[in-house]
């Protein structure tokens, strides 16, 4: 079994007084991709934003390759540059070009030569698909293509482990495939990999695990097939009845 480099234990987070998180437990373990599926305000993007320490916990710990990262004295922008996030609005930068984008963090935040950092640019770019695209900006890409982008941006620094919050849903439909292609090809490629998702049957595909939140709980976990297929708690069975009836519609 590969070593863990996402571990997350006992976390609890509230907000106003309103539990967010409660008593989360989940270990993601290098090469993994572990999916958090669960409706709008189950906890999946809080939980996200915990893990690379955008927002604090109230109880618990959250490790990174061992690490108590959740420590008072740990500095959390070194934690961070060991992680990469893409968050569902792209988060570009308007006035760069996508090359320039690419670059920032690998020159700027981990001291990669500018020249090295603008070849492996490149050939990112050239992997998928966006090659002729390098010194157009944000406002010159199709929602798609700034998706792609912002994960080429995110493992553009190496990640030890990429946290993705549901990447698909500020896209038009059609474009929806060619950003989960992105996502099963890093999956291919060893990839660790924590993903909140609404794309039921991507989840099936890329997950080692699949975890379904429901008010701020895990409440069932498993291999993909067995609880997108079979599930046996009676809320994700809820949940996936009105997900496979959206689909419908």
């Amino acid at each position: 079994m590969s070593p863990p480099v996402v571990e997350v234990v006992g976390v609890t987070k509230e907000f106003a007084g309103k539990p967010v998180l409660r008593g989360v437990d989940l270990v993601v373990r290098e090469h993994e991709a572990v999916v958090l599926i669960g409706a709008s305000g189950s906890g999946k993007s809080t939980l996200l934003r915990c893990v690379d320490l955008l927002v604090d916990i109230d109880e618990g710990d959250i490790l990174i390759d061992g690490e108590v990262v959740t420590d008072p004295a740990c500095d959390p922008q070194r934690v961070r540059r060991s992680l990469a996030m893409v968050f569902q609005n792209f988060n570009l930068f308007p006035h760069m070009s996508v090359l320039d984008q690419i670059i920032l963090a690998p020159v700027k935040a981990h001291g990669i030569p500018r020249s090295e950092a603008l070849a492996e640019g490149r050939a990112l770019l050239e992997r998928f698909g966006l090659a002729d695209r390098e010194r157009d900006y944000p406002d010159q890409l199709s929602g798609g293509q700034q998706q792609r982008v912002a994960l080429i941006r995110a493992i553009a620094t190496r990640p030890r482990a990429l946290l993705l919050d549901e990447i698909t849903s500020a896209l038009d439909p059609e474009l929806v495939g060619d950003v989960l292609e992105v996502v099963r090809e890093l999956k291919a490629g060893g990839m660790t990999m924590l993903i909140a998702t609404h794309e039921m049957a991507f989840a099936r595909d890329v997950a080692d695990e699949v975890c379904f939140l429901h008010e701020g709980q895990i409440v069932e976990r498993g291999p993909a097939a067995r609880v997108i297929d079979a599930p046996e708690r009676p809320e994700t069975q809820r949940f996936l009845a009105r997900m496979h009836a959206a689909r419908i519609i």
